[in-house]
């Protein structure tokens, strides 16, 4: 883990400068009226080049980040995930806050928290997941289901968001299909993931309660660390599919502030159309949500929720990174395009965290097992970039 704390204050720095050069660009759009004629022209190749690498920057770097999210905490005890999960989230929008002053306090738009809601509520089952069937597998499945669910919402205009038409609907339905079959496929990949880590030698969590002066440790099983081979394998499929519908709808609440923003008779109308301006909102979603799971979840567990401390930093670096990386994904947005870049970053994450779980964390193991993940991986990449491709003129 320690290559990758290195390289975050990398990433953010870039991430910094590209939401300001973005800034800078606005305000050139603004007064560009003045500029001649001929000087637009001249400069017109050169700033789209210049757009093109710096959107292509924060794409790369929002793949890495996002790919990353959970290998802090994959050699940590998390028990249920709850407590994690609620840190993580806390992060979250606390790093938020900080992107918000630095884009100067957009307007808050609080159909954006149902977003946040809903990404929140597929992320409560992540650490479930990531136990079940591993870091790259789980990531992997979620991604191609958040892909399908992402396409579909907005290929047919579900919702109440405009329905995207696209120049080569042939390579966008065969996109599609090649997502749906490589989600089959990873299906049939097994991983061998230990549901403890080997560091961790006792829980976490120490509940010693005094009896006849002799102290009683609380045992920090899970009910996933109960169920056989099988049918957690089974279960984790199935959890991860469901996160990543979820996750694929998070952004549909943005999608329609930005749709409705230009009908006069909407309550929406003269909103911003940069994805920026949202995140605040969104994270807000994020840790509201969060928050009411977590106060079920202790009220279920009788006010003795388990608690482990060495998941706090790990958790809120979690959170520091998807924050950054949804900041650098919408501003890829504002210099290519959504239609661009979605595919791509739901794609390349999966990607990512696949070479984390494999190379690192050696979760795929045996010839058979690594064709099979190979091959997959190659069909969920292909169709993610014909998908990309089908919407460019």
């Amino acid at each position: 883990m320690m290559p990758l704390v290195k390289c975050l204050p990398l990433l953010l720095f870039v991430a910094s400068l590209l939401i300001v050069s973005c800034h800078s660009t606005d305000g050139c759009d603004e007064t560009m009226g003045v500029c001649s004629q001929e000087s637009v022209i001249l400069f017109s190749n050169s700033t789209n080049i210049t757009n093109f690498v710096y959107g292509l920057t924060a794409n790369m770097a929002a793949v890495v980040l996002y790919g990353s999210t959970f290998v802090p905490v994959k050699r940590i005890e998390t028990g249920d995930g709850m407590f994690y999960h609620f840190v993580s989230c806390a992060s979250i929008w606390v790093v938020s806050l900080f992107g918000d002053l630095l884009l100067r306090t957009p307007k808050f738009h609080p159909l954006a928290m149902l977003g946040g809601a809903i990404w929140a509520t597929g992320s409560v089952a992540a650490v479930t997941i990531v136990k079940a069937i591993g870091l790259g597998l789980g990531i992997l499945i979620w991604g191609s289901a958040s892909l399908l669910m992402g396409w579909a919402s907005s290929r047919f205009g579900w919702f109440g968001i405009d329905a995207q038409d696209v120049s080569r609907p042939l390579l966008n339905y065969c996109g599609a299909g090649l997502c749906l079959l490589s989600g089959l496929v990873f299906f049939f990949v097994r991983s061998d993931v230990k549901l403890h880590p080997e560091s961790e030698t006792i829980p976490l969590l120490i509940d010693r309660r005094s009896i006849s002066g002799s102290f009683i440790q609380r045992s920090s099983a899970y009910w996933i660390d109960a169920v056989g081979p099988k049918t957690r394998r089974i279960i984790g499929c199935l959890l991860a599919v469901m996160a990543g519908l979820l996750y694929g709808s998070s952004f549909i609440p943005i999608l329609y502030i930005k749709n409705h923003s230009l009908c006069r008779d909407s309550i929406f109308y003269g909103a911003s159309v940069y994805d920026l301006d949202y995140v605040h909102a969104q994270t807000s979603g994020v840790f509201l949500a969060s928050s009411v799971y977590f106060t079920i979840y202790c009220a279920v567990m009788k006010n003795k929720p388990r608690v482990y401390p060495r998941a706090i930093l790990p958790g809120f670096l979690s959170g520091l990174m998807w924050t950054t990386g949804t900041y650098c994904w919408f501003l890829a947005n504002s210099y290519l395009s959504a239609v661009v870049t979605y595919p791509i970053v739901t794609a390349g994450y999966g990607l990512v965290a696949a070479l984390w779980g494999s190379l690192v964390f050696r979760e795929i193991k045996g010839l058979v097992n690594g064709i099979i993940f190979f091959f997959a991986s190659c069909v969920v990449l292909t169709g993610s970039m014909l998908t990309a491709i089908s919407k460019l003129e």
